[in-house]
């Protein structure tokens, strides 16, 4: 704590210039590096002026972005990104200030995640620091002539940094500079793919988040400044002048890097369209693709159906299909905007139990089932609990409160249990059903006997707080306030016990 009447070490993030409130042009290294360039850009106003910029002056994003040059451990924020090795134990200069800055305590959170892959990003939570989480991120090492590989797994950083904030609905997030350090990546393309990431992350999916701020050095900042008006223009003019600077590759329509070699096409009849057609586009050749089965690299579509009504295709056969169905429906849940599911934070991820697996907490009264989309609800379920689900975890339900409007149907559990990866059943080791009523308590016997199966040794109906926490400490799990009022009132307050399991 600071001393009194002490000025405080950490910086708020509100009281920082945002980019729309710095000056245009006149920097150092700024879209018109001299007065040569700018004559030209002159010339060619008329002509930019008819091509649409694919990053167009947006105030409202404009607002949102901070160039600071500092320390990221030092900012009071929602979020602060953490760069580091596979093994979480980097000793960078930003990780060493971040550890040093949120205290010892940092290292024992850390060794709970066991790790985090290339392109991942893992969470704990700030401790000493002002900044509420730290968002750990492991970029790739940079060798040349594995460019492609380096280039998605950054942008991957980036994405799934932003993504995780989105989810736990952070307002704020400032992010280091990934990767161009001890793994060597050079900052000019770095800098791209960070700009280029989340401008168009605030386009498709930026609503919650309402601050992101560049954190840089002295030696970063002058590529950031220079760079910053290609995916941030302050104005049309700068939107204009910036399109000559523009790289080949800006990524596609969520910034991610376009490799050409992928982009194959294939016709129902190669060959068959007539070379001077003037209708035919790219749009119309791609929506070709996977409409047939040698498009899906599959076997004839209609023999397996009847074999699988028939009874006579093979396990192996069954656990392919099974998994490509997994991932059509893993697809559509990356890609669809599913914010107004995340909003409703009716399933998050927590703490760890006392085995060290991660717990991730399912509110019933949060889910208003009459009023929602039921397939988004499953969408956002699988592309959460997707990269949770590859280590052992266990889940939290609170039944607590809940009315007939919250209540899942049997069928709608069902399609759940068939679609999901086997991971997910595998690596559930257990379903803590907290406040259950008579009838939960039977409805969840008959859907484990009769309709599922694998599930019914895993289910522990919890009566009390008191008795969740002889399996997870109360510091580990977040719990809704109305439930910590209701248990308090229907069994008592909480008292430390020393029991463990149920």
């Amino acid at each position: 704590m600071d001393p009194l009447g002490a000025r405080s070490q950490f910086v708020d993030v509100q009281t920082l210039h945002s980019w729309d409130q710095t000056h245009e042009g006149g920097e150092e290294g700024e879209v018109c590096p001299s007065s040569k360039t700018c004559n030209q850009n002159d010339s060619l106003n008329s002509l930019q002026g008819a091509i649409s910029s694919p990053f167009p002056f947006r105030e409202d994003i404009n607002r949102k972005i901070v160039l600071f040059n500092g320390d990221v451990a030092l900012l009071n924020c929602t979020a602060i990104v953490n760069t580091s090795n596979e093994t979480l134990s980097d000793k960078n200069p930003i990780s060493e200030s971040i550890h040093r800055h949120a205290g010892p305590e940092l290292r024992d959170e850390l060794l709970k995640l066991k790790g985090c892959r290339t392109g991942e990003a893992k969470m704990t939570k700030g401790l000493n620091l002002a900044a509420r989480f730290i968002i750990h991120t492991v970029g790739p090492k940079y060798k040349a002539k594995y460019r492609t590989a380096a280039e998605s797994s950054l942008y991957s950083c980036y994405r799934n940094v932003l993504q995780l904030a989105k989810e736990q609905a952070m307002s704020s997030v400032a992010f280091c500079v990934v990767s161009t350090g001890k793994r060597g990546y050079p900052l000019k393309d770095a800098t791209h793919i960070a700009l280029r990431t989340v401008r168009r992350f605030l386009e498709n999916h930026g609503e919650s988040i309402e601050t992101v701020v560049f954190v840089v050095t002295g030696l970063e900042e002058p590529m950031y400044r220079k760079l910053l008006p290609l995916y941030f223009p302050r104005s049309e003019e700068e939107e204009h002048a910036s399109l000559p600077f523009l790289p080949p590759d800006i990524g596609n329509s969520e910034g991610e890097p376009v490799v050409p070699e992928r982009q194959i096409r294939i016709t129902e009849k190669p060959g068959s369209l007539e070379d001077d057609s003037e209708d035919d586009t790219l749009d119309s050749d791609l929506g070709l693709v996977g409409t047939h089965a040698f498009a899906r690299m599959k076997g004839d579509v209609d023999k397996e159906r009847r074999l699988i009504l028939q009874g006579q295709l093979s396990e192996a056969s069954l656990q392919k299909q099974h998994q490509r169905n997994y991932s059509r429906w893993l697809c559509r849940a990356r890609a669809e905007d599913l914010s107004d599911i995340a909003a409703l934070k009716a399933l998050y991820q927590t703490g760890v139990d006392i085995c060290g697996r991660t717990v991730m907490v399912l509110v019933g009264r949060n889910i208003p089932v009459t009023l929602i989309d039921m397939e988004k609800a499953l969408l956002y379920f699988i592309h959460v609990m997707d990269h949770i689900a590859v280590k052992e975890y266990v889940m939290v339900y609170f039944h607590t409160l809940t009315g007939e409007h919250n209540h899942l149907d049997s069928d709608f559990l069902k399609k759940l249990y068939d679609i999901v990866d086997p991971k997910f059943k595998k690596n559930l080791r257990a379903f803590y059903f907290v406040h259950p009523t008579f009838r939960s308590k039977v409805s969840t016997w008959f859907f484990t006997t009769f309709n599922v199966s694998g599930l019914k040794d895993k289910v522990h109906h919890v009566e009390t707080l008191q008795q969740l926490f002889t399996c997870i400490l109360p510091e580990q799990i977040d719990i809704p306030p109305f439930v910590l009022e209701y248990d308090a009132r229907m069994n008592g307050p909480y008292r430390p016990a020393h029991s463990s399991g149920l």
